[in-house]
Parts: structure tokens; sequence; C-alpha cells
């Protein structure tokens, strides 16, 4: 089955997706669901063969129709997308997206517009309930254009109004569904509401926070993220939404003093990200819980009337106009508005894959009898990768699944959990359910390195199954391309001279970059200030691009930008030349010894992993790396395949264990001094 459908896609307040008319979408949920999929190409993390833009805030869909509700004027169904996952979410709502309906509405010719500004009455279909929402309409037209500006998006646009009439209560039947306007869950207070979207309110000081942490550092504390996450579930099931393991709601917020007395900061989550700005039904619950009495985001007592108030938010502020009914414990709200912008960012026709919809039933059969022979694997095998997205890591994890996920007989998807120094990754794999379903793309850093520079949760051999060997990258040192150096010794004179103005990139402590940089520091007699990146992927991209003037990468992770130009190459970190860089000498023979570091890649799997799938798994490994497509992809990628048995890459994880931790002590790279470094 392939479609092409019509697609609007429209930038809408802080989200990006594109826009349907109920009509365009084929008939019935399941077939519905299977487009948006396809749409937004949420198979993939990096959502590359869709609209998506690989985060939660660009894989949204809104579908609009005229209303069958006698006092609305357009009907308004949000659907969230999966990001690495084939899923779709229509419980939550979104209000930024909501900012959109009434312009794509009038561009479709659904609703008629009025000369100057033109109103419709919109219902949620989610939630159940209506917003008014105004926009500009000059000479009954929509008009993008205008000084409007918002927090979060670049440039002014035409304002939309947004007026939330009955969203108290919306999908639980009541603003605090569980009775209460403070419950108290693992010894926390937390407050539970339902104000345009189900959220749980905690004191970011109860958690040892200041609530004023960038959205990067609360996602790299994996301890926060694993407490609230158990807090969410509890929650959840009081406020009668039953097992939200699964579901998106209710939101977790992080709130702490604003900075005046009608304003409170706000850390939203989405739930287990924190949002880079802020959701506006976020926002409206955030506001609606500093407006009343009794909750723990409360704020100074407020008489009936209407109030502008404001949500401080990473990228800004949300300003929200309030109107109170009654005072003190009596006190409601009637209504909450608010301003956002919108642009039309292209329409057209939209193509969707023929691999997102389900076989025709005259296949099935077989399938299923298949499945059922089969004891491994019973669903979608997940591979995460410890690093971001982009870097040599995941794109030999992803190239690798191409050909692994048809071998297996189930789909093999990409998951990257970047963070902590590859910690997060590590710690989530060894407490999966040992059944093969879960694996680790695990490198010299997760398994090598990091272990003996510091103490971990995890440990590197105990806690995991070995799988197979996948490959060897060689380490480089380069430069910018725009540095004047063309050699080592060039290199060491700058350092010298400019004391210590230049800075070397890391992709997190105890990897590769960090280690090689600090070991050449020392054997160098030289300084360079540190700068760590959430990977290599955007480290060695700060390089190329000579905001950063020294790295150690893979070749595998450099070679684009040594094709291109942007970086230069000045020696290799290992023990002898590369056949592919013949010119290019080694670190020691450019007067530098001991700084040999060549990177290996290995897939594993938790501990206690059956023998039979590790065996399995390690069969088909081996199968996929001798392909003779895949050796030749690696190889002009800067790596070589190698192969190995579960055993042997054990003997491999002791080798290296004892190897780095002889290093490190020799170095005098302990972990204070590394982390003074």
């Amino acid at each position: 089955m392939t479609l092409s459908i019509p697609c609007v896609l429209m930038r809408a307040g802080t989200s990006r997706g594109p826009f349907f008319l109920r009509d365009w979408l084929p008939e019935g949920d399941e077939a519905r669901n299977q487009a948006l999929i396809g749409a937004i190409g949420a198979s993939d993390p990096l959502q590359l063969d869709g609209l998506g833009g690989g985060s939660t805030l660009n894989s949204k869909v809104a579908i609009v129709s005229k209303s069958t509700q006698p006092d609305c004027d357009l009907d308004y169904l949000f659907a969230q997308v999966g990001v690495g996952h084939q899923s779709v979410d229509t419980r939550p709502n979104c209000g930024n997206m909501l900012s959109g309906v009434v312009p794509f509405a009038l561009d479709q010719g659904l609703i008629p517009a009025q000369d100057g500004r033109t109103t419709a009455r919109v219902f949620n279909v989610n939630t159940g309930s209506r917003i008014d929402i105004t926009v500009c309409t000059p000479g009954g037209q929509v008009t993008y254009e205008g000084d409007a500006r918002i927090d979060g998006v670049a440039g002014t646009a035409a304002p939309v109004l947004l007026n939330f009439l009955d969203a108290w209560g919306a999908v639980t039947g009541q603003l605090f569904p569980t009775g209460q306007r403070i419950d108290v869950i693992d010894g926390l207070e937390l407050t539970c509401i339902d104000a345009a979207m189900p959220l749980m309110i905690l004191r970011a000081t109860d958690l040892g926070l200041s609530g004023r942490e960038r959205p990067a550092e609360l996602d790299a504390n994996a301890a926060l993220l694993a407490r609230i996450e158990v807090l969410r579930l509890q929650a959840g099931q009081r406020m009668g939404l039953g097992d939200v393991s699964n579901s998106v709601v209710p939101k977790p917020v992080l709130v702490s003093a604003g900075d005046s007395a009608h304003s409170i900061t706000s850390r939203y989550f989405t739930p287990h990200k924190c949002h880079a700005s802020h959701a506006v039904t976020g926002a409206i619950g955030v506001a609606t819980a500093f407006a009343l009495p009794g909750t723990v985001a409360s704020g100074q007592a407020m008489a009936a009337g209407r109030h502008a108030l404001v949500v401080l938010h990473p990228a800004g502020q949300i300003d929200v106009e309030v109107t109170l009914q009654g005072a003190g414990a009596q006190a409601s709200v009637q209504s909450a508005a608010l301003v956002r912008t919108v642009r039309k960012i292209m329409q057209g026709v939209l193509h969707l894959p023929s691999y997102v919809f389900p076989p025709a039933p005259t296949e099935m059969p077989e399938a299923i009898v298949a499945q059922g022979r089969r004891q491994f694997p019973q669903k979608e095998v997940h591979i995460i990768v410890p690093t971001s997205a982009g870097g040599g890591n995941d794109t030999m994890a992803r190239t690798l699944t191409r050909k692994l996920g048809p071998l297996l007989g189930q789909s093999v998807v990409v998951d990257n959990r970047a963070g902590a120094n590859g910690t997060i990754a590590s710690e989530y794999v060894a407490a999966a359910q040992a059944d093969g379903h879960t694996l680790l793309f695990g490198y010299i850093a997760t398994h090598g390195i990091n272990p003996a520079l510091q103490k971990l949760r995890y440990d590197p051999v105990a806690d995991f199954a070995p799988i197979g060997l996948i490959g060897y990258s060689p380490t480089l040192l380069v430069v910018p391309a725009e540095l004047p150096v063309h050699s080592v010794e060039e290199l060491v004179r700058l350092l010298r001279s400019s004391g210590s103005r230049l800075s070397y990139a890391s992709a997190g402590e105890g990897t590769v970059p960090h280690f090689a940089a600090e070991l050449f520091k020392l054997q160098t007699g030289t300084q360079l200030q540190r700068v760590d990146f959430s990977g290599a992927a955007p480290a060695i991209a700060d390089v190329a691009s000579g905001l950063v003037q020294v790295m150690f990468p893979s070749l595998f992770t450099a070679q684009p930008y040594l094709r291109s130009g942007k970086l230069r190459a000045l020696a290799v970190a290992g023990a002898s030349r590369l056949p592919a860089l013949p010119e290019l000498p080694t670190l020691l023979e450019a007067g530098v010894p001991g700084v040999a570091l060549t990177q290996w890649y290995a897939l594993f799997a938790p501990a206690k992993t059956p023998a039979s799938v590790v065996r399995q798994l390690n069969t088909t490994l081996n199968t996929v790396l001798q392909d003779p497509e895949i050796v030749a992809r690696m190889e002009a990628d800067g790596a070589r395949v190698q192969t190995s048995s579960p055993g042997e890459l054990h003997d491999l994880l002791m080798a290296e264990s004892e190897k780095w931790q002889a290093v490190v002590l020799q170095a005098g790279l302990r972990p204070e001094v590394v982390l003074e470094s």
C-alpha cells in the first residue's frame, strides 16, 4: 500500500509538524496511524525517512475537520508520533500545534474569513475542551506576517490569540483529579492537576535543584529522571489514568520561584526529556496551579478578575492572562489566554512509504506461523547507542541494523541515549530484561577507559553478556583546516607560545578524545582547555568550524570532514601508519610517545541473557560483518571489520581492563586530576 496525500508543513508556536484535513488521510484509526508513522518517519530516531526532526517537538501532527459539535467551528485531533518507534498517541494535547489550526483551516477554505480578524471556536477532540482562536485576516485573507514575537522562535509573525474556555479537568474530569491539591508520594509533596494537560508538579528545591538548570543538565541526570518516572507512574494511577508507563501523560514539571510576584519558573518534561522551551498546554496548567492557593506552585493570593502571569522557561517566557472567579479556597479559573505565532513552511504532496503499512492478508498466515516457531526475537530489537546521533558510533550502528533486521526476522532500531559519558546507556542496558531484545553498542570508552578512570554504577564485565566484536578504527590528531599548523611540531610550538588559550574537544569524560588529549598534554608539557560535548558528532562539528582547535577523534568520525577539507590530520594516535593515509606519521614518529589508542566497537546484551540467544546474535552479527557491502562501507568510513566469538570478546574486555588501569596509574590520571583538567 503506497499513498500520495496532500500535506501542509507548519511551524506552530515552538512546535513543527504536518497538518492534514481528516479527508486526506486513510479511513480507520489503524490505517490513519500507519500513515502518520510514515509521514513523520517514526521508525528511526533521526526520522530521516519522514518530516520529523528527531525530537518529540518535531514529531507532532494536527488533523483538522469541520466540527461535529453544534457550538464549534472546527475539530482538532492532535497526534504525538514516536521517535525511533512506531507509535501514535492521541491521548495528550498540544497547544502549540493548536495555534496553527485556524490559519490552516482558513487556507483550506474550511471556514470563511472576516475582514481584519477572524475568531473560530475549536473543539479539541483529545480532551473534549473548547478554545477560541483569533487570527489576523486583513482583506479577508489569512496572513502569517506580523510583529508578534514569542520566545524560542526566531523573527516575528502575526499574532494568534488562544483563549482556553474549559480546559480544566478536560482529561480526567476534575481539575485536581486525586481530590487533593497536594499529594505526598515517596515522601515528596506534589500537585496533580488537569488543566489543558494532566501534570505532576514538583518543587525543584525538594529534589535538590535550583529549578534554573539547563535542559541538557537535567537530561544527563539519570538518577533524577529515574526518580521522576517512579513518581509519575504512581501519580498516573492516583489521577485515574491507569498504567502510564507507555503514555506521555501526566507530564512532570519542576517549578521554582520566578523573577517577580507574578511569575513562576518551570522545567517541563515530555515526559522523559526536558522541553527546550515549554508546552503551551503545560503553561496553562502551571499558571493555573500558580494562581490557585494550596498547590506546590501557588503564588501570592490573587483577587477575582484578570491577572497577567508569566511562566519562565529555558528559552524565555510564556505570558498567560488568567481570569479568576471567587477568592481563596473558592477561587476558580474561568479562562486562560496567550499569544502564539505560526508560519506555513510548505504545502504539497507527501509520499508515504509502503513499509509502514501491514502486509496484505494473503501474506499474513505464513508470517504468523513463522513468528510462532521462532523463540527469538519475539519483538523489535533495540540497539542502545551511548553517543549522540550523527557520530561514528551511531553511523556504524545504523549501517549494521539495515542488515541485522532481515536476518533476525524482526525490526532492529537504534536508540541514542547519550549523556553522563556513556553511563546512561550502559546502565540502561545492564538493567534491561535479559532476553536479547535490548543490546548495547559498546566501545572502548564504555568498557575500557571510562571504568579505569572513575567509579561506575555498572560493571563492564559482570553486568553484560558479550556478543561479538564489530571492528576497529584508528584515532587521529586533527585540527581545523584554518589553523596555521601542518605538523605535530608546529602544533606543540603554537600551544607553548599561546599558553592556555587554545582548547580541545572532548566527547565526554572517559572517551578516547578526552583521554588521548590528556595524555598528549602530559607528554608534550602543553596546556589545552577542555570543552565537553555530548558525543563525538557535536564535538567534531565545532572543531571543523574552528570554535575548538584540537581533537582526537576516530578516523570513522573524522573521515567526512577530512574529505571536505574542513579538518587537517596531523598524526595517527596508534602503533603504525594507515594504508589509507600513508603520509600521515604516528605520534611516536612525530616525537610524542605514549599516546596510542585504537578504538574498538562491540555488541553486548545484559548479563544472564540465555546462551542460545547470545549464540544466535553472534552468528547473525558475524554474518552481517562478512557481507562485502558492509565491509566496503565501513572501510570507506575509516573502520576495519573484526568478528569474534563471545568468548574472544570477553578476553578482550579482561585485557582492556588491566591495560587501562595500568595506563591511568602510570600517567597519573586519577579521577580527581581528570576532573580538574
